[in-house]
């Protein structure tokens, strides 16, 4: 096997390892510091479960990275493709320390939010900070409007959009990290398809550190993502739509702007679902209840299991669908 694809194995490979390796002694810290998830209403654990996936996907991601940089630096590859992945570094280096500052920023807002349970306006104020932040780094959408006021609105919107769509999402085992891992992967293969070789390596990566905590969430949770671990991944995957180039003057297909809507049609169908029906019942937006999809199957007579591994496969067909367009 060849460049990219040994990069995006080798990517997803280490990011997996690193995730399922630093998991367990993140969930001791947790253990340690009470940093943990205590039974209660709408919750069926009868024992306190430790918040730590969401530091061990940030792990997964960031220390895969800085060894992908050492291997460029020290020039592990062939020269052909050390040159590529050096002028993806190049063009996207201020984007890149954006997106992986936000990543971190996400991770600590989303753990705040576990330690003290944040107002719900502070909370979402942090999240436009670090989405205003990434958008001015460059990374924006830019559809068919030539206008930079409107690329940066339709941008922050869309990553405080994605980003709490998966933080409503994650509410039983392996939901919110399993979907996470089908739309990284189906991101990567579209960068990967237009010889995006950072940006896929980066969707795999991602994948590759949710599918490492994956193990430990589902079916029976030994550790659990925690705020901080759906905003990260909510972020994650909100960065990951915008980046691969869906149109261009070189890619004229205006209906593949549709791409990321499909790949993410689960949970943002959840989310407009959710807030409609709180929204007519005059309760606001932001306080969970039992109505999301997996809820509902739930109440069908489906397993938690069952009704989660559902959900997986219906995000993955209906993001499949991307890639006809």
């Amino acid at each position: 096997m060849t460049f990219p694809y040994t990069v995006y194995m080798a990517a997803a490979l280490a990011a997996a390892v690193v995730s399922a390796g630093a998991l367990p002694r993140w969930r001791e810290l947790c253990r340690r510091r009470g940093w943990v998830d205590a039974p209660g209403a709408r919750k069926i654990h009868d024992a306190p479960i430790p918040l730590a996936g969401g530091l061990a996907i940030l792990s997964g991601l960031l220390l895969p990275l800085a060894g992908l940089g050492l291997a460029i630096f020290l020039q592990w590859f062939n020269p052909a493709a050390t040159d590529r992945l050096l002028y993806g570094l190049q063009h996207r280096a201020g984007q890149l320390a954006a997106i992986l500052g936000g990543a971190v920023g996400m991770t600590l807002l989303g753990w705040l939010d576990d330690r003290i349970e944040l107002r719900p306006w502070s909370k979402f104020s942090g999240q436009f900070v670090i989405a205003a932040l990434v958008a001015c780094s460059g990374v924006r959408i830019t559809l068919f409007v030539d206008n930079a006021l409107f690329s940066y609105g339709v941008t922050i919107l869309w990553i405080l959009t994605v980003t709490n769509a998966l933080n409503f999402l994650d509410n039983m085992n392996g939901l919110c990290a399993g979907l996470g891992v089908i739309a990284s992967v189906q991101f990567g293969l579209v960068a990967a398809g237009q010889n995006h070789y950072l940006v896929a390596s980066l969707a795999f990566l991602a994948a590759g550190a949710m599918a490492g905590f994956l193990p430990f969430n589902y079916p029976q949770a030994t550790a659990f993502l925690g705020d901080a671990g759906s905003h990260l991944i909510g972020f994650l995957l909100a960065v990951l739509a915008i980046l691969p180039h869906f149109y261009s003057s070189e890619n004229p297909r205006p209906l593949a702007v549709l791409g990321p809507l499909l790949i993410l049609a689960v949970p943002l169908l959840d989310l407009a679902w959710v807030v409609g029906l709180r929204w007519r019942a005059r309760q606001p937006f932001y306080v969970g209840d039992t109505n999301h999809v997996s809820h509902r199957l739930v109440r069908r007579g489906w397993s938690q299991r069952a009704a989660v591994a559902v959900i997986w496969a219906l995000a993955a067909t209906i993001g499949a669908l991307a890639f006809l367009l």
